[in-house]
């Protein structure tokens, strides 16, 4: 039986690691509320972290909601995703989306982020 569990192997844990991703973001994808910014690592996995302040996300209940869809999302595509770093952003408005758009956003942001990263190895390899 697989593991149903988000391994710290999985999550960005230091101040050191988000700073990374934001002054040397490689790649940035946008969807309804989101931001994901992600950056190449040399680990062979991917590593997520999210940034869903109060301020665009008032209730602690929405910000757990959208945490949990994340993890989830990256959890199940996990295998599919090019080892990278990404921090994912939440904007006002995000709330208003329900569980079922925005688990097909996710997906989506994912497939455009492994695409756009197929597509700069390609330009870049020799």
């Amino acid at each position: 039986m697989s593991s149903q569990t988000f391994p710290r192997a999985l999550r960005l844990l230091s101040a050191h690691d988000y700073r990374h991703v934001f002054d040397l973001a490689e790649y940035k994808v946008h969807g309804k509320g989101l931001l994901a910014l992600a950056r190449s690592n040399s680990l062979g996995h991917i590593r997520v972290g999210f940034v869903f302040s109060k301020k665009n996300i008032r209730r602690a209940v929405d910000r757990n909601r959208l945490k949990r869809l994340a993890r989830e999302s990256v959890r199940l595509q996990q295998h599919r995703l090019p080892a990278m770093d990404v921090v994912l952003l939440a904007r006002r408005g995000v709330t208003d989306v329900d569980n079922a758009t925005m688990q097909r956003q996710l997906h989506g942001m994912w497939r455009r982020l492994e695409k756009e990263a197929r597509r700069h190895s390609i330009t870049t390899s020799p």
